[in-house]
């Protein structure tokens, strides 16, 4: 029993200290482009339902470090700014696939091969998807309004009146109920963003003017916000490889080496419901690999694992529709399958060959191989994710006998970037002072007076279920 345990306390520990100088360069990047890349560069280019729309959003998408969660509000923002359906689920793809930070940490566990192919496969896969919606929605009546806001119910009626244009900004004509705009009496969707998710990543704060305060900015969103945005499941992923090597034997996946595309299929399944973090996946696919799974099964959980998600699953059919839906879904699983299939067809002995040497079962060749510097990287990361994780100072007043403060419970949030956007839409609303949301208790705390109706539809259309009143 203290071997199994020495094991994995040896294995968790190697593949952390591998993981971090990549980690913190790649949380360094993330925060580069936040600030320096405005999204003004990027929108006009992906506003028509075009290839070269397409295009634009997958190749955006690839470096950008969002999870599968955090995408969907910020897809839905760039849709109501003017991107096209096929811009958006090309966005949605190649973006929490894969980011900077993740590209750089699958080659320190999986090679160069695999650092390389990923990013690829996640752009090729996202382009196209991109085409196949633009071809899927094609007869669909893509009016102003749908270009300007995705209502997330799009069943509800319009009430059967006209909309008031100086609010609505629908263009120039009358809704009827056929147009399915999830408009309801005067709250139409269709005019001005109120979750703000397409500004600055759901950022509450302005980016600064200056130099120095943009420099600060880099480094604060890189190592605070990014790093809590991952250190829970990059530590699940942490957790799980080191349970597998200490665990299940060397040979226990040997048998599905021979059936290759039966191993692809069994994995896609388990990877396309489950909630998987791009870089939390990496360790989890190098302890597979080593336990008998094939390179390409493994490049299946590493982009239909964070690709996809239930929760994305049921935001994308309501707030994009069935057929995106459709087209979404299958794009991920038949460009992971393809990849998959080329890399166990063609490549199998370069991939393996490229990873950490005789596989996690004997991984004391690449504990050997770090140095101080590999270990003093990890403790810095490891103090960054215990300062997110520290109890922060609440700006809501909860003991003034002059605030009005109210809980709600939201369900949906994963990660820092969830928090950012119910945050934002919920601070947006009139009559809100301040808005705080806790990812692990599933609440919302408001201060100020804000009409429990108008909340909802804020939350909702950011992506997040609104149960109410605590």
């Amino acid at each position: 029993m203290m071997e199994i345990v020495s094991t994995f306390v040896s294995e968790f520990i190697t593949l952390f200290a591998e993981m971090a100088p990549f980690l913190l360069l790649g949380f360094l990047l993330a925060g580069i482009i936040h600030v320096w890349l405005p999204q003004a560069l990027y929108i006009p280019k992906i506003s028509k339902p075009t290839f070269k729309s397409s295009l634009w959003a997958a190749l955006f998408g690839v470096p950008l470090p969002i999870c599968s969660c955090g995408v969907i509000p910020t897809a839905v923002a760039l849709r109501r700014e003017g991107a096209s359906k096929g811009a958006s689920v090309s966005f949605l793809i190649s973006t929490p696939a894969t980011g900077v930070d993740s590209i750089l940490a699958t080659y320190s566990l999986l090679g160069l091969p695999f650092a390389i192919l990923r990013p690829i496969a996640a752009f090729v896969t996202a382009l196209f998807g991109g085409v196949v919606t633009n071809f899927a929605t094609k007869g669909e009546n893509e009016i102003a309004a749908d270009a300007k806001a995705v209502c997330v119910d799009e069943h509800c009626s319009c009430g059967g009146h006209d909309h008031d244009h100086d609010h609505c900004e629908c263009g120039d004509h009358d809704h009827n109920h056929d147009d399915h705009c999830g408009c309801k009496d005067d709250h139409c969707g269709c005019g001005k963003i109120k979750c703000g998710c397409g500004d600055d990543d759901c950022e509450d704060r302005e980016i600064p003017g200056t130099i120095g305060g943009k420099i600060l900015e880099t480094f604060r969103y890189g190592l605070v916000d990014m790093v809590a945005n991952v250190s829970k499941w990059l530590m699940i992923g942490l957790v799980l490889g080191a349970l597998i090597a200490a665990f299940i034997p060397n040979d226990f996946f040997l048998a599905l080496r021979e059936y290759p595309f039966l191993c692809m299929i069994a994995v896609l399944l388990l990877a396309m419901p489950m909630y998987t973090c791009a870089t939390g996946s990496i360790p989890l696919a190098l302890a597979l690999v080593a336990k008998g799974i094939t390179p390409g099964a493994a490049l299946v959980l590493l982009m239909a694992g964070p690709a996809t998600s239930i929760a994305s699953m049921m935001v994308v059919g309501k707030a994009f529709g069935k057929r995106t839906l459709a087209a979404y879904l299958i794009t991920i699983a038949g460009g992971a399958l393809f990849f998959g299939w080329v890399v166990d067809t063609f490549m199998m002995d370069t991939f393996l060959s490229a990873m950490i040497p005789g596989g996690m079962s004997e991984h004391c060749a690449g504990a050997e191989a770090l140095g101080v510097f590999d270990y003093v990287m990890a403790g810095v990361l490891a103090l960054l994710m215990i300062y997110t994780k520290l109890p922060k100072k609440s700006k809501i007043q909860k003991d003034s006998e002059t605030s009005r403060v109210k809980e709600y419970t939201v369900k949906g949030m994963s990660c820092n970037h969830c928090k950012m956007c119910v945050e934002k839409a919920a601070a947006a609303l009139p009559g809100v002072i301040h808005a705080e949301a806790d990812v692990g208790k599933n609440l919302l705390t408001i201060e100020g007076s804000v009409d429990e109706a108008e909340l909802k539809k804020a939350i909702e259309e950011a992506g997040f279920d609104f149960l109410g009143a605590k």
